[in-house]
């Protein structure tokens, strides 16, 4: 265990890299997440086809396998990327098509009643979306987000496979340095661990802050109600 322990800057290291690669990734899933999500709402039958592509393909797809694509094989044909560019990209792509469909889900689980609400105060689509339906929906998606983001951070321990130096790869080496197997695991399972009860933490502290945004516990009604009254020419409705 001394030899493990003696080795902790290594760990760090590779601590830092996983790191590193949720946030990255995190970040293209989100976007991906709330492009293809909304797309998912889309009135238009062509916009909705293009989230159901991108949502099947790459959820349907293994993350080591688009992994192994954008670092072994698109280079055959003269597409290149960096190590750390596959990892965020197979890991964003695949995690993202599972958050368009939270954001999907979400947006129509708002009660048809505050869609409804806005249409009769006039407010056109994007504002409808902007100020009412995605506000309420964020408070949805933050908690299936969260357990994303925690996949997304285990799911980056195969990256040792393109020769990043993360986490698993720190250990794997310390390993076969040293030869303890048992304190090396145990080590790097309680750094993962960590690592996730802090997403978590995050993750809870932005679901406060959302429902304190939205007046909660006021309920959904009261929360619309000040956002019609501060629409221009709210007054004018009768």
């Amino acid at each position: 265990m001394g030899d493990v322990l003696d080795s902790y800057q290594l760990l760090l290291r590779g601590a830092w890299i996983t790191v590193q690669l949720t946030v990255y990734g995190s970040a293209l899933a989100l976007v991906l997440a709330l492009l293809f999500g909304l797309a998912g709402t889309s009135r238009s039958r062509a916009v909705r086809v293009l989230n159901r592509v991108y949502v099947e393909f790459f959820r349907g797809t293994a993350t080591l396998v688009l992994m192994y694509w954008f670092f072994y094989a698109l280079p055959l044909i003269g597409l290149r990327f960096t190590p750390m560019a596959a990892a965020v990209l197979a890991l964003g792509l695949n995690v993202g098509a599972y958050g368009a469909e939270v954001v999907r889900g979400s947006i129509n689980a708002v009660p048809k009643a505050q869609y409804e609400a806005t249409v009769a105060l006039n407010f056109s689509p994007a504002q409808r979306m902007r100020r009412v339906l995605l506000p309420q929906a964020v408070a949805l998606m933050l908690p299936p987000f969260g357990n994303l983001l925690i996949e997304l951070m285990k799911g980056s321990a195969i990256v040792s496979l393109i020769t990043i130096g993360d986490l698993t790869f720190r250990a794997k080496q310390i390993q076969s340095s040293t030869g303890e197997t048992l304190w090396t695991y145990v080590a790097i399972l309680v750094i993962y661990f960590v690592i996730a009860q802090l997403l978590q933490l995050l993750v809870r502290y932005a679901e406060r802050r959302v429902d304190r945004m939205l007046g909660r516990g006021p309920t959904r009604e009261q929360s619309l109600s000040s956002v019609a009254a501060s629409a221009p020419g709210a007054g004018m409705v009768s």
